[in-house]
């Protein structure tokens, strides 16, 4: 089947399908030699169903090449994926928290002003005129996507 095919029966664009492809996350296709378009087979499909969700559960894409590589070691021990769901549930643990302490800080922002004013005496543009500990001195929360870091809820 051609990419446009294959991209509509799996739900992702052409782009990012060709991306997959790039990363390694998607064996190349063969080209057909009569119009040199790519041709994907059952396998493809099969493949990005998995990717997609394994991206449905935020995995990252090593995560990802990790449980790929695990599918073609049939014989092999689970333990390393079961290491890595440890991690990722750890990871969506910390998020969590990150998330509920963003919603408190928003919740008493919001506070500041329960009433319509004009702008010149909103309290929540006051508050955040003045910034607070916080948002000087961020706390830096590490992120499982390699490479990046958390600050005050930001990715870096």
């Amino acid at each position: 089947m051609k990419i446009g095919e294959l991209a509509k029966q799996v739900g992702f664009t052409v782009e990012t399908i060709r991306y997959y492809e790039k990363e390694g996350l998607l064996h190349p296709a063969l080209r057909d030699p009569a119009n040199n378009y790519r041709r994907y087979d059952h396998s493809h499909l099969e493949r990005l169903i998995f990717i997609r969700r394994c991206r449905t559960l935020a995995m990252t894409h090593e995560e990802i090449q990790v449980l790929l590589q695990a599918r073609v070691q049939p014989n092999a021990s689970c333990e390393t994926i079961n290491e890595l769901i440890d991690e990722h549930i750890h990871h969506v643990q910390a998020r969590i928290a990150e998330l509920q302490i963003l919603e408190t800080q928003l919740i008493e922002l919001r506070g500041q002003c329960r009433a319509a004013h004009t702008t010149r005496d909103c309290g929540i543009l006051r508050e955040l005129d003045h910034p607070t500990e916080e948002l000087t001195e961020p706390a830096v929360v590490h992120s499982h996507v390699p490479g990046s870091q958390c600050r005050g809820g930001q990715h870096k």
